[in-house]
């Protein structure tokens, strides 16, 4: 670890008895496919995280049960030695307000290490598609109750939930179609097979070249690249939705291991190669350390119970 030391001098290595941490590979779950900002935000830290310690992050991607595989295996199979780590975002806060059965404490049953960034999310029509806007989408959806649909990536997610948010305050209805992630509404929507997605930036390469149409950005503010597209904000909803994300581990991490992570991971984030990513794909800045990512999944489990219960929903 004499490498790690002298690259990072403020990352003191956390010793148990004879070992040091790191001492082997980490392993990182990612509950969705390959590809898009999120792996390639992950995949840059972890090349800096490598450099800086000695050891690697090896990324396995698990889709599928609306993004929660990852924590499933945290909370079932993982231990808190800092060896196992998984990608983690607003519907595992979520999802134990979406069943009868007893799932995980969306608090007290993971170790939150540190939130890094939010999702871009749009919703987009292919370019040749008749609505010319958002608001000739809402339009059709109203005249049209379920004949027009969009995908997200998998139910219950956040752009899901704030998709069938913005219909019911519209008195307007589409048919939902969710897949294991963004890029499949992307096969689907080049194919004709949907009217639209309403999902994170996969979109974004095809609205550059002109096969699809951007209507609305979901983030605070406008996009430098499509500085036409009006926010939700401009809309006149009230709401911005970026689905905020970070890296936890199974509870009951030792402080000294959660601290060495934090600091870092914080430092792979603030390498130039990463911030570049995020320019690139105008990710917001949504980074949190330990004791500040674990208060806000606290106020927002409060908020996300409120919310299942009110709109009714259920994977049951």
């Amino acid at each position: 670890m004499r490498i790690a030391r002298r690259i990072l001098p403020l990352l003191a290595t956390p010793a148990f008895a004879q070992a040091r941490f790191p001492n082997r590979p980490i392993r990182f779950l990612i509950p969705w496919p390959p590809g898009g900002s999120l792996d390639a935000l992950h995949r840059r830290m972890f090349e800096v995280f490598q450099q800086d310690t000695g050891q690697p992050v090896l990324i396995e991607n698990i889709a599928g049960a609306r993004g929660t595989r990852g924590a499933t295996f945290l909370v079932q199979q993982g231990r808190p030695d800092g060896y196992t780590l998984a990608h983690h975002h607003l519907s595992i806060i979520r999802h134990p307000f979406l069943t009868r059965q007893p799932t995980w404490d969306p608090v007290a049953d993971f170790t939150y290490i540190m939130q890094i960034t939010g999702f871009v999310f749009g919703t987009v029509v292919r370019a040749d598609s008749p609505y010319r806007t958002w608001a000739d989408l809402i339009a059709a959806a109203r005249q049209k109750p379920g004949e027009l649909t969009y995908s997200t990536s998998g139910i219950a997610t956040s752009n899901h939930i704030a998709m069938e948010l913005l219909l019911e305050r519209e008195r307007a209805s589409m048919t939902h179609i969710p897949f294991r992630g963004s890029q499949e509404g992307v096969t689907a929507l080049l194919g004709r097979q949907i009217t639209a997605i309403s999902d994170s930036s996969s979109w974004r390469e095809q609205v550059l070249a002109g096969q699809f149409r951007l209507l609305s950005v979901w983030t605070p503010t406008r996009l430098p690249s499509f500085p036409d597209t009006p926010t939700l904000l401009d809309l006149g909803y009230g709401m911005s939705v970026t689905s905020p994300y970070g890296i936890t581990g199974p509870k009951g991490m030792e402080p000294e291991v959660v601290d060495f992570l934090h600091r870092a991971f914080r430092k792979a984030l603030l390498d130039e190669g990463s911030q570049r990513i995020m320019a690139q794909w105008e990710m917001p800045n949504e980074y949190l350390g330990p004791q500040a990512y674990t208060e806000f999944a606290r106020e927002r489990a409060a908020f996300e119970r409120e919310t299942v219960a009110r709109l009714g929903l259920t994977i049951d």
